[in-house]
């Protein structure tokens, strides 16, 4: 292997080396492609695949990069991508003139260059240009992976996306769903009369989830600052403040390990509507999934890793005590002390923590036994108090909260509270969790002053929900990683 390695180095460097020999050149003969600074396209390569009928004998101009090139004498066919695919153009001599055609046969893969032409098919029926005009606008100085290789390898697919998104059709269609999914999103919200709104990333407090912060430091304040790890707080202020509906697509940090479906910052939409509670979250989700499903992929049935999930259909709604009675086997309405709840979980063979108390370990069974078997759309609700500092309380059984979280594929995709509204409870609920915080709870919340004034201030009842994003376009995007629908995902330092 060393010596093949050896082998092709100088192959790649000589290539290089080419292509910069060929820049200077067209830089000493005035042909500089880098001074150039626009060219005028007037259709893109699906625009005349689409319309063929009404396109044929049209002149076009478009640009793209060259993904082939074949030159035979007197006349070659190059092929060219640009964002909406891929076209072939016809490129002779006697149609672009004798030294724009010498110019063409120099040109490299991965150059960028313009095309004015007209639509024609060629004899074996493709859709193409031909050519009466060819600019080479950029020149290419890298060597793009080989056509049928591909770039295979998935690290350097993450680390250098904008080879994945020229190489990997599939790759920029993941991306340009993404970008529909949250258009979608949107014009759902926006036409229930949700207002978009931003707030803070820097904040001295990070609170609203059961997480890690990422901690900074502000020089002209002298002060150390977080980043935001939930958008709840400032978004329930605006609640107060009289925005009866609001909601915020942003980046989140979260301190915490990478897998397939976690990444340090992502996208959280979060969304509060005053004068409704989790029911009507409930019916909310339901109605924009079922929306952005049929906008964005024409259909409510989605399949992921060849397994189908159905949309069209009223989703589940199940209580975590009824969840786990029906996939652990144990009733929680029969557990009457902590004692008995560890007997439980050792029997079932769930590990605890000595902090956890009864509602913890009924989350802990959850997790264990019942999550991997939500598939299809599902709302489990009803959580203990213990793990829903922000909740309301259920007035007929104080132990549990007016809160769900909606599955799919056995995952969490999104987390919604009644929201908790009564200060003084909230006040008690912050002091809970700092004692948590100094038992060694590292993603407990501590007390916001600021948060628990606008409570006084009042606020009314509010239902509330936070979506994961990245989740939900994989789900609509088939792809197997979070990583596969972030176009820059964080990535361990290659010189570590």
């Amino acid at each position: 292997m060393g010596e093949q390695k050896n082998v092709q180095e100088p192959d790649i460097n000589q290539l290089r080396k080419v292509r910069r020999e060929k820049l200077a050149d067209l830089q000493e003969n005035g042909k500089n492609p880098f001074v150039i600074t626009k060219y005028d396209v007037t259709c893109h390569a699906l625009d005349i695949k689409d319309n063929y009928e009404e396109m044929e004998g049209k002149q076009v101009s478009l640009a793209g990069r060259i993904m082939q090139k074949r030159v035979m004498g007197k006349a070659s066919f190059c092929n060219i991508l640009d964002q909406s695919g891929n076209i072939q153009s016809y490129v002779a001599r006697d149609s672009i003139g004798e030294d724009a055609y010498k110019d063409f046969k120099k040109m490299d893969i991965g150059d960028i260059i313009g095309i004015e032409g007209e639509v024609f098919k060629t004899k074996t029926g493709e859709i193409s240009v031909h050519a009466s005009a060819v600019r080479l606008l950029s020149k290419s100085l890298q060597i793009l992976p080989e056509k049928y290789h591909g770039l295979t390898n998935t690290d350097m697919r993450y680390r250098q996306r904008y080879v994945d998104l020229i190489m990997n059709p599939e790759a920029r269609d993941t991306f340009i769903k993404r970008s529909k999914i949250l258009s979608s999103i949107r014009r759902y919200l926006d036409g229930q009369g949700f207002l978009e709104v931003e707030t803070p990333m820097l904040v001295s407090n990070a609170g609203g989830a059961a997480a890690r912060p990422f901690e900074t430091h502000f020089n002209a304040l002298d002060e150390d600052f977080k980043l935001r790890i939930s958008l709840e707080l400032y978004l329930k202020r605006l609640i107060v403040g009289g925005l009866e509906r609001v909601y915020e697509i942003g980046r989140v940090f979260r301190n915490e390990g990478l897998d397939t479906r976690h990444n340090p910052e992502f996208t959280l939409m979060e969304l509060y509507q005053a004068y409704t509670d989790y029911n009507g979250m409930m019916d909310l989700t339901e109605n924009m999934y079922r929306h952005v499903a049929k906008e964005v992929l024409g259909t409510t049935t989605i399949t992921y890793n060849g397994v189908e999930m159905d949309l069209g259909k009223p989703f589940e709604r199940i209580t975590m005590v009824d969840a786990v009675k029906k996939y652990a086997g144990v009733d929680w309405n029969e557990v009457k002390s902590l004692e008995q709840a560890r007997e439980l979980a050792k029997e079932h063979h769930v590990e605890y923590e000595e902090r956890h108390k009864k509602g913890d370990i009924l989350s802990l069974f959850f997790e264990e036994f019942a999550e991997e078997h939500l598939i299809q759309p599902t709302f489990v609700m009803d959580h203990p108090i213990e793990i829903s500092p922000l909740t309301k309380k259920k007035p007929e059984n104080p132990e549990y909260v007016e809160r769900f979280e909606f599955f799919m594929n056995g995952w969490e995709m999104a987390n919604a509270y009644s929201e908790l509204n009564d200060p003084i409870d909230q006040r008690e609920r912050f002091k809970a969790q700092e004692e948590l915080l100094a038992q060694g709870d590292e993603e407990a919340n501590t007390t916001d002053e600021d948060f628990l004034n606008a409570l006084e201030i009042g606020m009314p009842p509010t239902g509330g929900i936070g979506f994961g994003i990245d989740r939900m376009c994989m789900l609509m995007t088939d792809s197997a990683a979070i990583r596969d629908v972030l176009l820059f995902p964080t990535m361990k330092s290659l010189d570590k």
